[in-house]
């Protein structure tokens, strides 16, 4: 399967965190693409509705498990959910993530656990279960997602930016390592995407939107898997993503413990 025309014979698509959000936006693009889908979140109840949906209008196959990544077993539980369903699958979008608004040392272990087990645990050992699967089959394509915040150690959210920078570092040595075989590992960067991940006020949202800083969450993904389609490395999506990484790492500490005390409301819900 090439990504651009359905097959009689469906491959599949691993979506985690499909029932809301970016993931939900990947996962009718990846049906209008042809592929049977996979998908993974911890809302059980939206899950199946929106399985039901996409089911509805989709000509495709439409797996639904309800499974929480930051589990220790989450990635072997799904491989052996697909192969119950023998499901061949071409494409993994790791997509599932949160936010954590706090001081590192003021966090409790268990969110700290939470956040490193969902952004990279997890997703790399699905890489580590699947990768030699496509390999086999002969076609593969992994979309791990990372953050424009994985060039700079934000505080308040900074274990966000730090396992955000795991993601984009081990992706790359993925990448690198499957060179010369059927399967591709591209990182997607995102800066400000139009999600209810950040509860910005409506004025500052509108007022992001429309300059470009911020992008909406369909003109995101759709770069994001026309990059992973064409086995890019990296997809940028956005001007704060071709900028930020230079001008934030002119930013001092002085100033970024400052603007973290005066602006971190915005970040909490």
């Amino acid at each position: 399967m090439n990504g651009s025309s359905a097959s009689s014979v469906h491959r599949y698509a691993i979506v985690t965190g499909s029932a809301s959000g970016m993931g939900l936006h990947y996962a009718r693009q990846l049906a209008g693409r042809g592929y049977g889908l996979v998908l993974v979140d911890v809302n059980g109840m939206a899950l199946d509705e929106q399985a039901s949906h996409l089911s509805a209008e989709y000509p495709v196959p439409v797996l639904p498990l309800c499974l929480d990544l930051t589990s220790n077993d989450a990635a072997d539980r799904l491989l052996a959910f697909c192969r119950e369903h023998k499901a061949i699958v071409e494409v993994l979008v790791n997509n599932a993530g949160i936010l954590l608004t706090s001081a590192i040392a003021d966090a409790s272990p268990q969110a700290l656990s939470r956040i490193v087990h969902l952004h990279c645990v997890t997703p790399l050992l699905l890489c580590r279960a699947f990768v030699p699967l496509m390999k086999e089959e002969g076609c593969g394509y992994i979309l791990n997602v990372s953050s424009v915040c994985a060039y700079m150690d934000w505080p308040i959210i900074g274990m966000y930016g730090n396992t955000k920078r795991f993601v984009k570092g081990y992706s790359r040595s993925l990448r690198i390592e499957c060179a010369g075989s059927p399967v591709s590992v591209t990182t997607a960067v995102f800066g400000a995407v139009d999600t209810p991940l950040f509860s910005f006020p409506p004025r500052v949202r509108r007022l992001l939107l429309g300059c470009g800083v911020m992008i909406p969450p369909s003109k995101a993904v759709d770069k994001a898997l026309k990059g992973l389609f064409a086995r890019r490395s990296v997809v940028s999506p956005g001007i704060a993503t071709k900028v930020a990484p230079c001008l934030l790492a002119l930013i001092p500490d002085w100033l970024l413990s400052r603007l973290a005390r005066r602006y971190a409301h915005l970040f909490r819900k």
